[in-house]
């Protein structure tokens, strides 16, 4: 028997406010578990959108924001982070039941990873070069130059559904503590700890600081990344909308940061403990089904090891649980939502019909309790050769391709061989010959015995398609300031300035 849930409804987050759309319109959110209604939400419109840029604008325009010293900035990262960390029981809740992440891994990854990103960020801006002083030049004569690096204004965070609230700190930390305004726009799958997160920054940070604007991409999306009074647009998501995103932004020459899409290949060498990497594989693809742009959805398997290695990920991937995710031993929750579970199911089909052959999964589950749930086995092809489709499109979903190669340089080149490069793997005991395979791949991050882990202090993007620039880390923090460059000439006299003698030397 299914429970129904009370439905609350969300408004926008606008100027420190909770604001109904100007349309009074809302939205369902669906629980992708067993498909129920867990909340109603304003849908945005263009006007919306508006209203929330122009809050931005006018708190960017505040001085005692921008302007905050780095000692003071940090304390309120700091402050910010302890207020995630009291309210994470209620975050974890929100995302939950709306994105199917399941509790495990909300609670004890996501949740203290927002926490940590505050935290480390705080410590960056302490240590970040804002004002740089360069070297007095012999020629044409002493001066002052400094290069500043100040924000660069109202950002608007584009944030995708898969990881929702936890990608929306990833833009909103960096552009908070180079002191710029921020307006999100959630994926509408999944915009409810989004605004609750806003909620709670907005008790430390002035009014108008962060906004949440929820609905359709096709209004809200397009209308906050065209938007005149926006100065950078960051982005998670698919390549394809990226595309979009980076055309949108280009009418106003708008600084970009684009984390899109993976295919991520996954290289076990000869001499790898099997151990770990055939546990580390799979969790490399399987975790949140399957839904996450770094998976790595490519295995490379030598041929020497090649029946071993699937025998060996068949036995394991069968003992995963797939259930609701609020349940604590479920291992595998649901897809996002009947749309992509048929996508999903139809690249299973697509490589069945290419020649694959199919060793484990590959089809729909029933959960009792949530038979309306949106559940995908997890899938494993066998024989699967780089150029079918399952291995070079993002499936986005619990679906693992197995590619067998005769040697480490058709390996590589076969991981190269894709227009993404987001991130890849290796697993070796060789951590010399693991360095040089890292340095071959093209990859924004590449695990050696390990996946998925991303570090605060790291930077994370990708190559290729995959995206322009990088979040998390040092680097994420240059992408939210503009660079100034100040000259102060110290001659004092007009006939020792160079440029009188070259613009007036004949009179």
């Amino acid at each position: 028997m299914t429970v129904q849930v009370d439905v609350q409804t969300f408004y926008h987050f606008i100027n420190g406010k909770w604001e109904p759309a100007s349309s009074n319109e809302t939205f369902d959110v669906y629980n992708p578990a067993n498909g129920q209604v867990v909340a109603k939400v304003a849908k945005g419109t263009a006007a919306d959108v508006d209203r929330a840029v122009k809050a931005a604008r006018e708190a960017f325009d505040q001085r005692d924001w921008k302007n905050m010293k780095p000692k003071d900035r940090a304390n309120v990262l700091y402050a910010i982070s302890y207020k995630i960390a009291e309210h994470a029981e209620e975050l974890v809740y929100l995302e939950a039941i709306s994105s199917g992440g399941t509790l495990r891994r909300i609670s004890s990854i996501d949740v203290l990873q927002m926490v940590d990103l505050f935290q480390t960020l705080a410590k960056f801006t302490l240590e970040y070069p804002f004002s740089e002083t360069l070297p007095v030049p012999p020629f044409p004569g002493p001066a002052h130059n400094f290069v500043w690096r100040e924000p660069i204004g109202v950002c608007a965070a584009v944030t995708p559904w898969n990881l929702p609230m936890w990608i929306a700190t990833w833009k909103i930390a960096p552009a908070l503590a180079m002191g710029n305004t921020v307006v999100v726009k959630p994926a509408s799958y999944t915009p409810l700890a989004t605004l609750k997160l806003a909620e709670i920054i907005s008790s430390v940070v002035p009014p108008g600081v962060i906004n949440v604007v929820a609905g359709p991409g096709a209004e809200v999306g397009e209308a906050l990344v065209s938007h005149p009074q926006v100065d950078k647009v960051a982005f998670t998501g698919s390549t394809e909308v990226g595309r979009r995103i980076m055309e949108l932004a280009s009418k106003t020459i708008k600084n970009t940061t684009l984390e899109l899409g993976g295919k991520s290949p996954n290289i076990i060498l000869e001499d790898a403990d099997l151990s770990i990497a055939l546990p580390g594989s799979l969790f490399g693809v399987f975790l949140h089904s399957g839904q996450l742009c770094e998976s790595g959805t490519r295995l490379f398997v030598p041929d020497k090891l090649y029946d071993e290695v699937i025998q060996g990920l068949v036995g394991l991937a069968s003992k995963l649980k797939v259930g609701n995710p609020l349940d604590p031993t479920t291992d595998i929750g649901p897809v996002i939502s009947k749309k992509q579970k048929e996508t999903i199911l139809s690249y299973i089909e697509a490589g069945k019909k290419e020649g694959a052959e199919l060793v484990c999964g590959g089809k729909e589950v029933k959960v009792m309790g949530c038979e309306e749930g949106h559940y995908i086995e997890p899938t494993i092809f066998a024989n699967v050769t780089n150029d079918m489709k399952i291995a070079q499109e993002e499936i986005f979903g619990p679906v693992l391709s197995v590619i067998r190669y005769s040697d480490l340089e058709d390996a590589i080149k076969m991981a190269n061989d894709s227009i993404y490069g987001l991130a890849a793997g290796v697993w070796t005991k060789d951590v010399n010959k693991a360095y040089d395979v890292a340095r071959r791949l093209q990859a924004g991050t590449v695990w050696i015995n390990d996946w998925h882990m991303l570090r605060n202090d790291a930077p994370f993007g990708g190559y290729k398609q995959s995206g322009i620039g990088r979040e998390m880390g040092k680097h994420s923090l240059d992408a939210y300031t503009q660079v100034k460059h100040v000259h102060t000439s110290m001659v004092p006299e007009l006939d020792r300035r160079n440029w009188y003698g070259i613009l007036f030397g004949q009179n």
